[in-house]
C-alpha cells in the first residue's frame, strides 16, 4: 500500500495496526479474524474505518474473505510493508524470494543517473551495490541501486542512513540484502512513494557476463526512484533479461 507523505491517515494507522498483530503472531497464518463488530470494539475504532482498512488489507495479500468462514490470515502474508514498494527480489521470486548476491559495495560521485533522479550535487558521495538476484542456480536479474548523500539521508530518513552504515562490512559474513530492501526494514514509521519506468534494451557485453547471457539477449529495464515525501532517497536500476522470472506490473495513467 503505497503513502504519499509523512502523515498518515487514520486508516493507514489502523492498517498498521492489524498488519503488526498478523506478523507478531496475534493472528497467524491461517486464523480467522473475529467478526468486525468485535474487532472494532477490541481496537477501540468505528465499524466504516475498520471495513476500510480489511478492504486494504485485503487487496495487499495478508487477508482473505471465505463465504461462510469470514476473513481468514494468508498461509503466506507479505512481509509488512507497502504493497507498491517492494524488494525485486520478492517481487518476482513467485513466492519464494530470490537470492542477493553481492558484486560490488561502494561509494561513487553522481553519475547523469543519479544527478537527475536523487537530484544529487557534483562532488556528493552516494552509496552504490550492484547485485546479482538468483534463482534456482540461475542468474535471474542484476541490480544498481544508489542511496542519496549521507548529509540529506541524516535529514529525512535517518533510521535508513543508520542501516545503511551498519550494514557496511556485513556482505562476507551472511547474505547479502538489497538496498530496497535495507530501506523498507528501516521505514516502519516512514511513509514512502516509489515510481517506475520499463524500456525495452539488450544486455550488452559486461551485463551479459555478469548474468551469464549472450550480449544480444533482449532483457527489460527497470527503472526505480523512491521518495520520502517529495524527497528522493534511493534510486536503481533493475535489469532483467528474456527468461528472467515474470515481472507483475501494475499500469498507471
Amino acid at each position: 500500500m503505497a503513502v504519499s507523505g509523512q502523515r498518515r491517515r487514520p486508516v493507514v494507522a489502523l492498517y498498521e495496526r492489524i498488519a503488526d498483530a498478523v506478523h507478531d503472531g496475534t493472528y497467524p497464518p491461517g486464523s480467522t479474524l473475529p467478526s468486525e463488530p468485535k474487532l472494532a470494539a477490541e481496537l477501540g475504532v468505528s465499524r466504516p474505518a475498520l471495513r476500510e482498512a480489511l478492504l486494504l488489507l485485503q487487496e495487499d495479500g495478508l487477508l482473505t474473505v471465505r463465504r461462510g468462514v469470514g476473513r481468514t490470515v494468508n498461509d503466506r502474508p507479505p512481509r509488512r510493508g507497502f504493497e507498491h514498494v517492494q524488494p525485486l527480489e520478492e517481487l518476482i521470486g513467485a513466492g519464494t524470494p530470490l537470492r542477493v548476491r553481492a558484486l560490488l559495495r561502494t561509494v561513487e560521485e553522481p553519475t547523469d543517473f543519479t544527478t537527475q533522479h536523487l537530484l544529487a550535487p557534483a562532488r556528493a558521495e552516494l552509496r552504490f551495490w550492484e547485485s546479482v538476484l538468483a534463482g534456482e542456480g540461475t542468474a535471474a536479474a542484476l541490480s544498481h541501486e544508489w542511496a542519496a548523500a549521507d548529509e540529506l539521508l541524516d535529514r529525512v530518513h535517518p533510521e535508513f542512513a543508520r542501516a545503511l552504515r551498519a550494514t557496511e562490512g556485513r556482505t562476507a559474513r551472511g547474505p547479502a540484502a538489497s538496498m530496497l530492501s535495507v530501506l523498507l526494514g528501516a521505514s516502519r514509521e516512514t511513509a514512502l512513494t516509489a515510481h517506475s519506468g520499463i524500456t525495452a534494451t539488450l544486455l550488452g557485453r559486461r551485463r551479459g557476463d555478469q548474468l551469464g547471457r549472450p550480449a544480444d539477449t533482449p532483457a527489460v529495464l527497470v527503472t526505480q526512484v523512491v521518495r520520502v515525501g517529495e524527497t528522493p532517497v534511493l534510486a536503481a536500476k533493475h535489469m532483467l533479461p528474456t527468461g528472467a522470472p515474470a515481472l507483475p506490473v501494475l499500469q498507471s495513467h
